[in-house]
């Protein structure tokens, strides 16, 4: 492998890249013990205020789960609620060949997991799959006490791969996501599919040997 550009260090989002998701898995199977649909379990929680706390670490998941226990009048226990929860994760074709390229590059670039996710679905992913096993770096949000696309979470990803923006690549699917990092200075991409990827990395001189 050659770079041209002084790129020493990939960073890759978690959900919709290296694996997919799906909220309102959870959603429906939380329904039957409330009062609520599907719809208003989803709007009440994902993206929401509660949700944001979580994912930045600033409420534990016991605090999280009785807050959620007390607003959806929710007939579950804490242990009956993890499973459905945590089981919303799939690994598509499109995340395999995402890994496949990743695996490729792990030998010549810093590779590093940037993701916004809570403490429950950061412990369920590492004890359910492989994820991480080619990703020595890993910034997860619950961790920082921040949240994509807020500067201070990219600043934590730089430091810990101890590296200068400019040196950085990241992938994202989320547009307001890579935007925040090119604010810092790092090269963004918006994550489409792993060829779109290649190729984006392709034009600016990072490549591989098949």
């Amino acid at each position: 492998m050659r770079t041209t550009n002084g790129y020493k260090a990939i960073i890759f989002d978690l959900g919709n890249v290296l694996i997919d998701f799906d909220h309102t898995i959870a959603a429906r199977r939380i329904a039957p013990f409330t009062d609520k649909t599907p719809k208003e379990i989803y709007n009440l929680f994902f993206e929401s205020p509660l949700t944001i706390l979580f994912e930045e670490g600033k409420i534990s998941a016991q605090g999280f789960f009785i807050k959620l226990k007390t607003m959806l009048n929710l007939r579950l226990d804490y242990e009956e609620f993890l499973p459905i929860w945590n089981e919303i994760f799939f690994i598509s074709a499109k995340n395999q060949a995402v890994y496949g390229l990743a695996d490729k590059l792990k030998n010549e670039y810093r590779l590093l997991v940037l993701s916004n996710i809570n403490t429950l679905h950061f412990d369920y992913l590492k004890k359910q799959f492989c994820l991480f096993d080619i990703f020595p770096y890993v910034v997860a949000s619950f961790q920082t006490g921040f949240i994509k696309p807020h500067p201070e979470i990219y600043q934590m990803a730089l430091k810990k791969l101890g590296l200068l923006p400019q040196e950085v690549v990241y992938t994202d699917d989320r547009i307001e996501l890579i935007q925040g990092a090119q604010r810092l200075g790092i090269t963004g991409f918006h994550f489409q599919n792993a060829d779109k990827l290649k190729q984006d990395f392709l034009n600016i001189g990072i490549n591989y040997e098949e």
